[in-house]
């Protein structure tokens, strides 16, 4: 029973609402990568805000100091003689010469004006956004006649879709029309290629940016059928007498590459209308949910309905504190899967800080890739969430960046390898961006890198390791290049001879009595460095790369580097020095890393580190920003702590109505859209919460695929099927009274696989392993010998005393079937 009432709730993820939109934080997204929309679902004048993911300002250029290397150290010298200040005043001064990175853009809006027969106000209302098919729809009733407005971005033929009906015939009236924030100008098209069209052409002229020349054109095509008249207007198209109409909106820019924008829009477009021809619109709805549900459909989540489940999204969300609506915390994640797949595509540009939609001219943050933390975020829940290929243009941009950042790496510091800070953009700027606080970050790259290595071990794809080896190899040359020895006469005691990166910062924080953020080695870098260096030398095992003299010195480098250590708190040190404030509950904990996303802290093997950063977790509190708190979900799924985690998710759902109203809702972290709250707006919080949710359910990082390890008790059943574990493991699982009843483990590549689960499980083939392990709750035992699809017996209920650990042999396509007895 418990599995066929979730699989009917199963469609009913979706975000609706009573009434239109009248803020962009009301309206709902679509998008499919190349291209985003927001849809207000007015009944009067439609607003469709558009965004191409190539329309960024400036044009191809770098941002390199040359003065840079001349300086480096004597800035060094200060910062290990404590004279931090000094040095920060020089990094300014030498190392920050700008531009500081370009704009994403808006690309203009698609209007609809509609008339009625009569001024009689709308009845029956409802827009929503079906994260199943990834359709939005608005309804209403105007003089007992019923209108639809169904909208799609479709990632099978490139296009938007808008599809209008109306219940009588002949109802349809409406005007189209474009307008953008920036120059353009809208033509109307009535013949292309010998072939009459109604079709209206807008050119949009990019900007200039920090004394970079616009270097990028866009044209946005819209084009309309429909079973009623059309009429060219002055820069409109008008329909009338109609009962259906169908609308195809495209764009494109003159964009090929980071250091080429001789493209052709018009040619872009035209290609992709003509790809479209002959096609009913039936047929193209069908081809947008095969492309669209092969991925979305890989995972579902269901923690059972609650009260508030049947309210409209923005009260729901509104309710949701104290309530019993866990299929809220479902549909946040599968939000999180759904802003992914539409923002993130092979062959396109990576999610940018507001994914691909974005409708300011000066976007906060310029909507930039900041790699401190956000940009990196934006992916974590592509494996686990089942959907590696969306990082696909994440793997372009650190390809991209790897080129760019040699240069920077030799301009700037007279480095080996390649490096990037903690910004960048369509242009892969690689040099340091804004100003020492922030911008003074040399393991952005370095930390991007990871990602290529987690994707292996997700995957076991050992073509993508040898395509990506170089670029990791190359994070790692420009490391061991740019550290240097501490010196016995800094002012760090006892750190004399560690290797550290200098000059760096701890991501936007400095240390109490340090004026700065500059400094030498910090915890995070450390870390960082440890991953990178770890991860190369077992790439070249995996790809059986023999160069003794290289491994070598990767090994001498990682001996050398400074130990994670605990301060006079019981904290994590974010420094060298012992500088942590307890007090202080900046967004920012970036020492935390080697919890999550990394893996260097465990509680198995390693419960000191384990204690202090629970303790620098409680420090720091349960309150930040809205990306801050997706990053704490993770650490306390990590912790093996699921009331907290669950409690930081309640944190973020609270409802702030729009950043005009910040300071009556100041813990609102969740706009209506249900787009994360920095504020103002950032994707980075949605993707870390679905991400944290998924690492409640599943983790696989610390030597084994640990099922259920962070479930709150308010997560009382559930049923969540097709999580990703390392080693290419696809997870299903349902559990009921907080207790696991059955795990389905399918392999994908074969290999090892090692279960660890908080009760007990048995059934034929298993029995305890040898050997210790340090946690008393933990136990080994392995299988030998498994069947192809084996269904293990229930048992007897027992004392819960152990978790219990399997080592099953695997072959590819195997299906391994666990279950737990009451």
């Amino acid at each position: 029973m418990l599995l066929m009432a979730m699989t009917a709730q199963a469609a009913e993820k979706k975000l609706w609402y009573d009434r239109a939109a009248t803020d962009w934080l009301e309206a709902l997204p679509i998008g499919n990568s190349h291209l985003g929309a927001m849809i207000y679902g007015k009944t009067d004048t439609e607003e469709i805000q558009l965004n191409e993911e190539t329309f960024w300002s400036g044009s191809p250029h770098n941002n390199n100091s040359p003065e840079a290397k001349e300086h480096l150290q004597e800035v060094r010298q200060l910062i290990f003689d404590g004279k931090e200040e000094e040095a920060h005043a020089l990094i300014d001064k030498y190392f920050f010469k700008g531009p500081h990175g370009m704009r994403y853009l808006p690309l203009g809006n698609v209007k609809l004006a509609f008339e009625y027969p009569s001024e009689a106000e709308p009845t029956n209302y409802r827009r929503e956004l079906n994260l199943a098919n990834a359709l939005n729809t608005t309804t209403y009733e105007v003089d007992g006649v019923k209108y639809e407005r169904t909208v799609f971005a479709s990632q099978a033929d490139n296009v938007i879709i808008v599809r209008i009906k109306a219940s009588k015939k002949g109802a349809l009236k409406f005007n189209v029309n474009f307008d953008s924030q920036l120059k353009s100008q809208v033509t109307n098209l009535l013949e292309r290629q010998n072939v009459k069209v109604n079709e209206l052409a807008a050119v949009i002229d990019g900007e200039d940016h920090e004394g970079i020349k616009a270097g990028l054109k866009a044209e946005c095509r819209i084009k309309v059928e429909s079973d009623g008249e059309i009429a060219h207007l002055s820069q409109k198209l008008g329909v009338t007498n109609a009962t259906t109409a169908t609308i195809y909106i495209t764009a494109a820019t003159t964009f090929v590459n980071y250091h080429d924008v001789s493209g052709n829009p018009i040619q872009k477009i035209n290609q992709t209308l003509d790809g479209i021809k002959g096609m009913s619109y039936d047929q193209l709805l069908n081809r947008h949910l095969e492309k669209y549900q092969e991925q979305y459909n890989r995972v579902s989540l269901e923690l059972g309905t609650g009260n508030g489940s049947q309210l409209p999204t923005d009260k729901r969300l509104a309710n949701f504190a104290g309530s019993d609506d866990m299929d809220m915390v479902a549909l946040m994640f599968q939000y999180g899967r759904y802003l992914l797949i539409s923002s993130s595509q092979p062959g396109g540009q990576p999610a940018n800080l507001q994914g691909v939609w974005n409708d300011k001219r000066m976007a906060p943050w310029d909507s930039k890739y900041t790699i401190n933390i956000n940009a990196e975020m934006n992916y974590w829940p592509a494996l686990v969430g089942n959907l590696a290929e969306t990082q696909e243009p994440l793997f372009s941009m650190i390809r991209d960046l790897s080129e760019t950042g040699a240069e920077t790496a030799r301009t700037m510091y007279g480095c080996d390898g390649w490096v990037a800070h903690h910004n960048t953009d369509l242009w892969r700027v690689a040099g340091p961006i804004d100003g020492t606080t922030w911008g003074m970050f040399p393991t952005g790259g370095a930390w991007l890198t990871t990602h290529l290595w987690q994707h292996y071990l997700y995957t076991g794809d050992k073509q993508f390791l040898r395509k990506y080896f170089d670029v990791m190899k190359g994070a790692a040359n420009f490391l061991m290049d740019y550290m240097q020895e501490y010196p016995a006469t800094g002012e760090v005691k006892g750190a004399a001879g560690w290797l550290v990166t200098v000059p760096t910062v701890s991501p936007e924080h400095g240390p109490v009595g340090k004026r700065t953020t500059v400094t030498a080695g910090s915890t995070m870098d450390n870390q960082i460095v440890f991953d990178v260096l770890s991860n190369t030398l077992e790439a070249m095992k995996a790809l059986g790369v023999k160069d003794a003299k290289y491994i070598k010195k990767v090994k001498t480098c990682l001996t050398k580097l400074p130990p994670m250590q605990i301060g006079k708190y019981g904290q994590l040190q974010e420094w060298l020095i012992d500088g942590d404030d307890p007090k202080d509950e900046h967004r920012h904990i970036s020492h935390l890393y080697g919890l999550y996303p990394s893996n260097q802290i465990s509680p198995y093997s390693h419960p000191d580190l384990f204690t202090a950063a629970a303790n620098t977790l409680n420090q720091r509190g349960d309150m930040a920003t809205g990306w801050s708190l997706g990053w704490k979900i993770n650490f306390w799924a990590r912790m093996l702590d699921g009331n907290h985690a669950f409690t930081i998710i309640s944190n973020m759902l609270r409802l702030l109505p729009n950043d005009r109203q910040a300071r009556n809702y100041p813990d609102g972290r969740t706009y209506p859209n249900l787009f994360d709250a920095h504020p103002p707006f950032q994707i980075d919080g949605n993707f870390g919460c679905a991400a944290g949710i998924g690492e409640m359910l599943l983790q696989s990082h610390d030597g084994a695929v640990h099922l259920l390890p962070a479930l709150p008790n308010v997560w009382k059943k559930g049923e969540v099927k097709g999580l990703l574990a390392r080693g290419g493991f696809e997870v299903d699982m349902n559990w009921e009274n907080n207790t696991l009843q059955k795990a389905v483990i399918r392999s994908k590549i074969g290999g090892v696989l090692r279960l660890r689960s908080y009760v007990p499980l048995k059934g034929k083939g298993l029995k305890v392993a040898k050997g210790k392990n340090r946690n008393p709750l933990l136990q080994t035992a392995e299988v030998k010998n498994p069947l192809r699809s084996a269904e293990l017996t229930s048992f007897d209920q027992l004392p819960v005393k152990k978790v219990y650990e399997y080592d099953v042999k695997t072959k590819k396509g195997q299906l391994i079937v666990v279950e737990c007895g009451m």
